[in-house]
């Protein structure tokens, strides 16, 4: 399957609202002792640094303000750092 620019932006919406939602009703102290949820903070986090990647240069130009590299950067701390990752 192709999948193109809006797919990836829905991707990246749709991983922000997850992870919102993952933590929503939950303090620091709880999201620190619950594995669950900080395995889906960080599965969400991974799908938004893919999904970055994906998106064409020309198009990260026209939004500057947009952090890409930070998005990528953290989702390649996550996939090949992991054992460094400090929540």
């Amino acid at each position: 399957m192709i999948r193109d620019i809006r797919d990836y932006v829905n991707d990246i919406y749709a991983a922000m609202e997850a992870a919102e939602n993952f933590v929503s009703d939950c303090s620091l102290e709880d999201f620190l002792e619950d594995r669950k949820t900080q395995y889906a903070v960080i599965r969400a986090l991974e799908i938004i640094g893919e999904a970055a990647k994906n998106i064409p240069d020309d198009v990260r130009q026209k939004y500057p303000s947009i952090p890409w590299k930070d998005l990528t950067g953290i989702r390649d701390k996550l996939i090949h750092a992991y054992f460094g990752v400090n929540l």
